[in-house]
């Protein structure tokens, strides 16, 4: 009797069925899919200009971003250069430096006028974001 008995557990070990399993397996994974959730933050494109001695800043910066088609962006916001002046005198109180994204193809002359505009409303640390080269 025992051999009987032997031999009915390795008839049932040997046969596990795999289907629950794989259910199971692709029910969470179907739940885990639905449950993320996938942020995309979308982004101005700008190719910034190339110096060899850019330096890394450390502190939190108001960004303003200024395009090749000469839009200019405050903290991702599509802004005029009416209301830039407005918000930078909003700003100027709270001493925070401002870091200026220009785009290569971007008009010199835009930037050198928000830059003015900043020095107006009494910020004095403005920078200009610059990438570095890979030399």
């Amino acid at each position: 009797m025992k051999l009987r008995r032997r031999i009915k557990m390795e008839k049932v070990l040997s046969s596990i069925d795999f289907a629950p399993l794989i259910d199971v397996v692709f029910l969470l994974l179907i739940f885990f899919m639905l449950t993320s959730s996938f942020i995309f933050q979308p982004g101005i494109k700008v190719n910034l200009p190339r110096a060899i001695t850019s330096e890394a800043l450390s502190e939190k910066n108001i960004i303003i971003t200024i395009t090749a088609e000469n839009l200019i962006y405050m903290d991702g916001k599509l802004v005029t250069i009416n209301e830039l002046s407005s918000r930078l005198k909003n700003i100027a109180g709270f001493k925070r430096s401002i870091l200026i994204k220009a785009d290569e193809k971007a008009s010199l002359g835009r930037v050198v006028k928000i830059w003015d505009i900043c020095r107006q409303e009494g910020i004095s640390k403005v920078n200009i974001a610059t990438s570095q080269t890979s030399d």
